[in-house]
């Protein structure tokens, strides 16, 4: 067996969204190399041969942060889950709002996103703005539920 080109870490959804992510919405993710040469262009897990669908949030812990010096991120995410069927969310806790969700089996990927890299041009030199970053998968989706207060 070789050794694997990415690596899959399972993380407990609170870990990764501690107080839970507000539904945004959901839909199927497009394999682009067979968009326009077939019906049914859906992006499959190249494991299990299931449909993967693109789920997008709002970290609830992100827009709960006080404005204040530091870095940082969009509160909204993606998160892609790999299910046979179109996930489902539950209803919402409050009327007009997304139900407040939390992730079932979620992994997570990192990799080095090089896309803010410049290389030298026009005089200047090498700037690379490489970051750390991080995919998320999912088995499904459930109704918030907390976490437990850590000691």
């Amino acid at each position: 067996m070789g050794v694997p080109n990415t690596i899959r870490v399972p993380v407990d959804s609170g870990y990764v969204l501690p107080k839970g992510a507000m539904f945004v919405s959901v839909e199927a993710a497009t394999d682009f190399e067979l968009r326009g040469k077939v019906d049914d262009a859906q992006a499959r897990d190249k494991e299990t041969g299931l449909r993967l669908w693109v789920v997008r949030v709002i970290d609830m812990d992100q827009v709960n942060q006080p404005d204040g010096p530091g870095f940082s991120r969009s509160a909204e995410l993606k998160v892609r889950v790999v299910s046979p069927h179109r996930p489902v969310p539950p209803s919402p806790q409050v009327a007009g709002y997304g139900a407040l969700i939390e992730f079932e089996g979620l992994t997570l990927t990192p990799y080095a996103d090089s896309s803010k890299c410049l290389g030298p041009r026009l005089g200047r030199e090498h700037r690379c703005g490489a970051r750390q970053a991080y995919s998320l998968r999912a088995t499904g989706i459930r109704e918030f539920t907390g976490v437990p207060e850590h000691s």
